[in-house]
């Protein structure tokens, strides 16, 4: 018999709108099969919420929390910025956010009957979003920012940091929030997309005229400010664009960061 997870049921309830039995039964029958599942479900006629969890629900709220060891961020999806707004959205983002950082992201199966009564209460498609779990390394510090707007959070960062302090964790927080980065070092970057920006350069050098002899030198330095806009560590610190922010850590090392932007 196969076995179904509960993020299984988590994925398959989101398609669909199905309740927590129905969709675990779904998956049950088909075997574990996802687009499977969902046809049985639009067979049975359970997909009662399915009109509904089809509308882009391109709104929402991030919230994040801090619990001992762990941090956690968790984007809850709406579909208008009306709904996002409402309390009992907010609250319910704040909820799941504490809850992940608490006791890691499996919770979540426990609160999707929460998630069903929001949806029928708001009339909207809601949905969990993003979900961002640290469990942070010895010795490392966190730093936290999240971005408010109509009373709900959108834009929510995390970042990991040894050999610095809180608050210097918290200006790269900051940083990140405005500045997105994508990558926290060159060597994160795929080569692919290297060889890919590489290549276009290349072209744009060409087509404007570039020497011949000189082309090799314009390309690698059009592709240093590629990186340096996508690169964190490479990135001129957003309060002070003397620095990057390599120079603005100094001796300390960001482990890793995330970042959660509402409809992002």
């Amino acid at each position: 018999m196969t076995v179904i997870s509960a993020k299984d049921v988590q994925a398959l309830r989101r398609l669909t709108g199905a309740g927590v039995l129905d969709c675990k039964g779904a998956l049950e029958e088909s075997g574990g099969d996802l687009a499977a599942a969902q046809r049985v479900l639009r067979e049975k006629g359970k997909a009662g919420a399915a009109k509904r969890a089809g509308r882009e629900a391109s709104q929402g709220a991030v919230a994040l929390a801090v619990a001992g060891r762990n941090a956690a961020i968790v984007e809850l999806r709406c579909e208008t910025d009306f709904v996002a707004k409402a309390d009992s959205f907010v609250s319910f983002t704040d909820e799941l956010a504490q809850l992940v950082a608490t006791r890691g992201e499996e919770v979540l199966a426990e609160r999707s009957e929460a998630v069903d009564v929001l949806r029928t209460t708001l009339k909207e498609n809601i949905s969990i979003g993003k979900v961002v779990r640290f469990d942070l390394s010895q010795g490392a510090v966190v730093g936290t920012y999240l971005h408010v707007q109509s009373g709900r959070g959108v834009n929510a960062v995390l970042v990991e940091m040894l050999g610095g302090s809180e608050e210097l964790a918290h200006d790269v927080a900051v940083h990140i929030a405005f500045a997105r980065p994508t990558y926290l070092r060159r060597e994160d970057v795929p080569e692919d997309e290297i060889a890919s920006e590489r290549a276009t350069l290349e072209k744009i050098s060409r087509n404007e005229g570039k020497p011949e002899a000189a082309l090799g030198k314009i390309v690698e330095g059009r592709l240093n400010g590629w990186f340096a806009e996508r690169v964190l560590v490479e990135q001129r610190y957003a309060r002070d664009e003397k620095q990057t922010i390599a120079q603005l850590i100094g001796e300390a090392e960001v482990v890793r960061f995330a970042q959660v932007v509402v409809g992002g």
